[in-house]
């Protein structure tokens, strides 16, 4: 926040509590082992002080250093060294008295929600008078208005500050916080949700926060199939992770009568022709159950933009993963004539969302006519369709590909399947056997070795 927020505006002085603020060091100074739970809670900008700021800077920055100690004669050395205090005198004065205003420091959380309070307070605050701002600006469309207004609030609900640059040594906290979960007894809560196919998770580490993920193939490969078999396993495996559906091309019953199938083992094509037998009923009422346990939500509004898909996904409260079927058929908010452009902007879009909401985000992507007209018809980054960027932006690249929908009457094993990695940010690149059922739409998967892909 700028002078004018500390100060407050409009005549109005901004929510703080220095109390509260003096609480939390001063704990912190009397017993250090108090500093991690305190992060769960708080960052820097989260106190109201300019010096309270700081001084939990230095003691975050003292926290990730390999060989220093945290206690009230380093701390004061440190802020001295920065400038925080004119002289050890006067910051040894002010901290003693910080030290001694602590009335238990077993109350440390409550000190830092209520620290945690006044700092959402000041930034709803903020928010509210950027948005007034926005909305006077003659300059501004209702429709960008409104989007920026959300992703402020957004921001706020969790906990993000929006403005201001954040030193090295804070983030570093938060990596070895994050680290320290994630090789945890409660690993499973903080790694990428599990795909469902081992091979697959072994190759890419999962389905990973904030990931950007194209899954594209030729029409009739089966990446819906796909795409709806990792989303079932997802909700599996994990059945407080939302998962969320977006599906331009088919609607909300296709979607759920091809689920059926999958998970009912009962045939789709007797589905599509009403030729279900007593047993298929059985079986059809079991499946009907798994599904009625998955946190799923389906959305199929043709058409759907970027905007108001982050406008339905802010309202979740714990997303695991979000599909969307597929790319070619979304618009950009904006008028853009020239398609390529078009795709560019909206691949943009994407990989924006995924970080800002922090979920896996997989999106369906065609490929263009090149393939056909190869000898070898295995799929290759310069087939994606349109726009150069979808590469670009993608984190991870995976296409799928079936010989048997090719050379049915020649080859070997037309239920073959492979899931290339022809792009992998976080990792090497590589092929996954699959199994695929088309009686089903479903893909197995396949207990083989992953060879090195060649791409």
């Amino acid at each position: 926040m700028d002078n004018e927020d500390i100060q407050g505006f409009q005549g109005y002085e901004m929510p703080h509590s220095i109390e509260a603020e003096q609480c939390v060091l001063g704990a912190i100074l009397c017993n250090t082992d108090l500093l991690p739970s305190t992060m769960d809670y708080l960052k820097p900008e989260s106190f109201y002080i300019e010096n309270h700021k700081r001084l939990y800077s230095v003691m975050l920055r003292l926290f990730s250093s390999a060989n220093a100690v945290i206690d009230a004669m380093t701390v004061l050395d440190a802020a001295v060294t920065d400038g925080i205090f004119e002289d050890s005198a006067s910051g040894n004065q002010y901290l003693a008295q910080i030290m001694e205003s602590v009335p238990s420091l077993s109350n440390i959380e409550s000190y830092c929600r209520i620290v945690e309070e006044k700092y959402y307070l000041r930034s709803l605050a903020q928010a509210s008078r950027m948005i007034f701002e926005s909305c006077i600006d003659s300059n501004e469309n209702a429709e960008s208005a409104l989007d920026n207004a959300e992703q402020m609030i957004y921001d706020i609900r969790r906990g993000k500050e929006v403005n201001g640059l954040t030193r090295i040594d804070e983030v570093l906290v938060e990596a070895y916080d994050r680290l320290g979960k994630i090789s945890g007894p409660d690993r499973e809560k903080y790694q990428g949700a599990k795909s469902g196919y081992a091979d697959l998770d072994r190759l890419i580490s999962g389905l990973n926060k904030s990931d950007l993920i194209i899954l594209a193939a030729r029409p009739g490969m089966g990446k819906t199939s796909f795409a709806m078999n990792l989303a079932a396993n997802v909700c599996r495996n994990d059945i407080t992770k939302e998962v969320v559906i977006f599906s331009l091309e088919m609607s909300k019953e296709q979607i759920v009568t091809r689920m059926l199938s999958s998970e009912s083992l009962v045939p789709s094509d007797v589905l599509m022709k009403g030729e279900i037998s007593p047993e298929d009923w059985v079986k059809l009422a079991e499946g009907a159950d798994r599904i009625t346990n998955m946190n799923m939500y389906l959305d199929d509004t043709a058409g759907i933009t970027t905007v108001g898909m982050k406008a339905k996904l802010r309202r979740r409260n714990n997303l695991g993963l979000v599909i969307i079927d597929y790319l070619q058929l979304m618009n950009s908010s904006r008028r853009i004539d020239n398609r390529v452009n078009e795709i560019s902007e909206i691949t943009r879009q994407l990989k924006l969302m995924a970080k800002e909401l922090d979920v896996p985000l997989i999106v369906l992507s065609q490929l263009s006519r090149a393939v056909e007209s190869r000898t070898d018809k295995h799929p290759q980054l310069s087939d994606l369709r349109e726009s150069g960027s979808i590469e670009q932006d993608a984190d991870i690249v995976m296409f799928l590909y079936r010989d048997g929908y090719y050379n049915r009457d020649t080859t070997d094993d037309v239920n073959r399947a492979e899931c290339i990695i022809a792009k992998n940010r976080h990792g090497e690149t590589g092929t996954v056997n699959l199994r695929w059922n088309g009686e089903f739409t479903r893909f197995f998967a396949e207990d083989r070795r992953i060879d090195p892909s060649p791409v």
